[in-house]
């Protein structure tokens, strides 16, 4: 593979009128593929970690590996984001605004008030936008290249639903702390030795009480490292095979491990338990008309078609799923005469379900957008607290997805990253 090295330091002058020597600004300091990252980037990454560190009372390691830390973050991020360029994955303005909105609407704010408490947290607005943009562009591309890897068979469905219903209503979730002392993709027996050495120290420091977080940020090589290997509350069922099965019957505080895997040498800390409450879901079924805008089709007469739609089927000159079949440009639920089948209101974006919140049975909306276009939509029955034998195929279905999903995307990280030129360069003075 041909290798583009870019390499370039933006200067400036004190004075136009004198020959002051040029002040450097910013230098590239690892080459990643056709890619750079830059010292700026780094001193930035860094920066926000030990700003969260300080607001979570959590310790950090020296800044030499806060850096070596923050570059293979930033490594992993721009080989994604060059991968994405290559797919042409984009998130437009309109999308990211209706991400950041609901994000600000989780946290029970306005977009005023949520931009406010961005600033208040030392980050600029046009920042934090173009963080959440990458991050979800970050995600898709995960997504496109890591689910054909996830294969799941009806016997592991069948299983996994045996399971909870063996294990009733007392499930119990785990809040894991993670560090993965790592070997490459194809370790040498030398390789494996070392790292299971290392993993033993670690386990030592752990247990003559070094802080997990510390040790996490300076060691680990698992996604979550500059989290200080926070993994976050987790079921059992959606955990990695590896970690369901060592974490059962522990209790709070405990250490496990080191546990082997292709990856390396895992060691987790259960930081926390609790159990699952059972809740009843109320679920909604609903079908929708959907009009995309486009180059020949504008927004507004995307709008007036669905209100044209309307009138006629208020006035019984038209069937609802013949219009959706004819016009609509879901594909997945136009051949169902726009039927969306059952399903959670909060799996739909936001403006759609609350749209349907307003609905009485039966009753036609009037035309909503949403970030895909414009919706006219019909709520059709609710139901609350209906588990049946296919929901709980479906919510098995998911566990296992989530789980082999995480699995696959660090070994797909693992791959990239082996199979990526990277040189990380001398910094300034060394």
């Amino acid at each position: 593979m041909k290798v583009i090295v870019v390499a370039f330091l933006i200067s400036s002058f004190l004075s136009l009128k004198t020959e002051a020597a040029p002040e450097l600004l910013d230098s590239v300091s690892v080459i990643v593929d056709q890619g750079v990252v830059l010292e700026s980037q780094i001193s930035e990454l860094i920066t926000v970690v030990k700003r969260n560190a300080v607001l979570n009372n959590q310790n950090l390691p020296s800044d030499r590996v806060l850096r070596t830390q923050a570059i293979e973050k930033l490594i992993l991020d721009n080989l994604q984001t060059q991968m994405a360029d290559r797919m042409g994955i984009q998130v437009s303005d309109p999308q990211l605004e209706q991400t950041i909105a609901n994000i600000a609407k989780g946290e029970n704010m306005n977009i005023a008030q949520f931009r406010e408490k961005v600033s208040q947290e030392g980050v600029t607005y046009d920042t934090y936008r173009e963080e959440i943009r990458k991050e979800l562009i970050l995600g898709e591309v995960r997504r496109a290249n890591v689910r054909r890897r996830v294969y799941i068979t009806e016997q592991e469905i069948k299983n996994l639903v045996t399971l909870i219903d063996e294990q009733g209503d007392e499930q119990a979730e785990y809040n894991l702390g993670h560090i993965l002392i790592e070997f490459p993709p194809e370790p040498t027996d030398e390789d494996i030795q070392q790292a299971k050495t290392r993993a033993g120290k670690v386990i030592e420091l752990l247990n003559k009480g070094s802080d997990f977080a510390k040790i996490a940020t300076a060691s680990s090589g698992g996604s979550r490292a500059l989290e200080g290997g926070d993994l976050g509350w987790m079921n059992i069922n959606s955990m990695p095979t590896l970690f369901a099965e060592a974490v059962q019957k522990k209790s709070k505080d405990d250490l496990i491990g080191p546990i082997r895997s292709g990856a390396g040498f895992h060691i987790l800390k259960v930081k926390d338990l609790r159990g699952i409450e059972t809740v009843e879901v109320e679920e909604i079924n609903a079908r929708h008309i959907l009009i995309a805008p486009s180059i020949i089709l504008s927004d507004e007469k995307a709008k007036t078609m669905l209100k044209g739609f309307r009138e006629k089927l208020l006035a019984g000159e038209a069937d609802f799923a013949e219009l959706a079949k004819e016009h609509s440009a879901d594909p997945g639920s136009a051949l169902k005469g726009g039927e969306l089948g059952w399903s959670e209101p909060s799996k739909y974006v936001a403006d759609f379900r609350d749209a349907l919140a307003n609905l009485e049975i039966d009753e036609i909306s009037q035309p909503v957008k949403t970030q895909y276009g414009w919706h006219l939509m019909q709520l059709l029955e609710k139901r609350v607290g209906d588990i049946t034998e296919q929901r709980k195929e479906e919510k098995a279905y998911q566990l296992l997805f989530q789980r082999k999903f995480s699995e696959e995307s660090d070994v797909w990280l693992r791959e990239i990253r082996a199979s990526a030129y990277i040189e990380v360069l001398p910094q300034q003075g060394e």
